[in-house]
């Protein structure tokens, strides 16, 4: 017997065997799209017809979809005949067109406003369009635009050109001044997607920063007007594993931003920031989910009161304030526990508990500015989500927040989850 041809045949016969048995994907069928385009869609996902049905490609898919601002929830079943496989996507549509409206008092007692639009699945192809006009005593507007699959499944585009104007306050020593703050700036950036978890965002930002004096303590090292031209080098870096199931999240987040400014001056130097948020979010049985942010954060280390990291409201600590303070370093985590009250097949109420805390160094300090007391914050406090599970991001938040080392409290109102 020539054991070569027997060898062979049995090789032959393992393959045979093998491929006989492999299972096919012969349909692939998107249900529930109404204005989100199925050839978008089909492109995004892994899953291929005629090719190897992969469940954890599947399931990676079904999360991805999930992701997405047109979609608020995914899912799919897999009907067999003999070794071809039919599978069936059934995705929930969020409705995408929201307008951006809000009203408030300034600390110096102004009225503001702000009024704009978005459209988060533009031609029903994942593309963010839209802008605002913002009026809190001065003009300010923006114009954006994403695609992150503009060019393919894994390449996209960002341009972004905003016109802010707001008072702030700097603070240098233990003065303060107030100032009249604008930045007018046009942005470019390129979004890669290297897999379903990574993926980056890079590109440059021109804008032009000028600080006009109003009112408050005056010193000769503190010009009372600055016109700045930078430029701005942009990195960010997103691991994200996380899952959703309507107003419920689950899993851990990380993102990265990097940022390189380039000042055409002689008073403000060329400077490097960068800081990291870690998120981490955990189902608790049916109707709980805890979740959690830290953030931490270095820049190039000036003795300046236009310091990047500020502390604020609506940015890190609920109920501290508006630009309470600015710092060149920062160390933030926010903690909360969310509690579903009322869940219909629309609407949902969530209440939530929360600690914010957080230290910061100071503008020209050392690292050890973390561990003293006086830069130290410690918040907690009770909130209200009013969430609609129809349409995307249209969670209203209120959050009442009270210091635990002093008397300073107030409330924090919002679009969307804090974090």
């Amino acid at each position: 017997m020539n054991y070569k041809y027997v060898f062979f045949i049995g090789i032959f016969l393992c393959f045979q065997a093998v491929f006989s048995q492999r299972k096919t994907v012969h349909d692939l069928v998107i249900e529930g799209a109404k204005k989100t385009k199925t050839s978008f869609l089909k492109k995004r996902l892994q899953t291929k017809v005629n090719a190897p049905l992969d469940s954890i490609l599947l399931l990676q898919d079904i999360i991805e979809l999930k992701r997405l601002p047109a979609i608020t929830n995914a899912t799919f079943k897999v009907i067999a005949k003999e070794n071809k496989y039919s599978v069936i996507i059934k995705i929930e549509e969020n409705f995408t067109i929201i307008p951006d409206v809000s009203f408030w008092v300034t600390t110096n007692n102004r009225f503001a406003y702000k009024i704009g639009i978005y459209e988060y699945n533009f031609l029903g192809k994942n593309i963010t369009i839209g802008g605002f006009y913002q009026n809190n005593g001065f003009n300010t507007y923006a114009l954006n635009f994403k695609a992150p699959n503009l060019f393919s499944r894994k390449w996209g585009l960002a341009i972004n050109h905003q016109n802010w104007k707001s008072e702030e306050p700097l603070y240098f020593g233990e003065q303060t001044a107030n100032y009249l703050y604008n930045n007018i700036a046009t942005e470019i950036l390129g979004l890669y997607q290297f897999n379903f978890k990574n993926k980056i965002d890079f590109g440059v930002n021109f804008f032009k920063e000028k600080y006009t004096y109003i009112s408050g303590a005056t010193s000769p090292d503190v010009p009372q007007f600055l016109n700045v031209n930078k430029t701005l080098f942009k990195f960010i870096y997103t691991f994200d594993d996380l899952d959703y199931h309507y107003q419920y999240i689950s899993g851990f987040k990380s993102v990265f931003y990097g940022q390189y400014v380039i000042s055409h001056n002689d008073f403000q130097d060329t400077f490097l920031v960068g800081w990291n948020d870690f998120f981490y979010y955990k189902r608790v049985g049916e109707k709980g989910n805890w979740a959690n942010r830290l953030r931490a954060g270095l820049s190039t280390n000036n003795d300046s009161p236009f310091a990047p990291f500020a502390l604020d409201n609506n940015v890190n600590l609920r109920g501290v304030g508006i630009l309470v303070d600015r710092g060149t370093g920062s160390i933030v985590l926010n903690s909360e526990y969310r509690y579903t009250l009322y869940d219909k097949k629309n609407i949902a109420l969530q209440s939530n508990v929360f600690l914010d805390a957080g230290s910061w160094r100071n503008p020209g300090g050392s690292l050890h500015d973390f561990f003293q007391s006086k830069n130290m914050k410690f918040y907690s406090g009770v909130g209200l989500r009013f969430i609609s599970k129809k349409i995307y991001n249209a969670t209203f938040r209120i959050d009442y927040g009270f210091s635990l080392k002093d008397k300073t409290r107030g409330l924090v109102f919002g679009i969307g989850q804090y974090f």
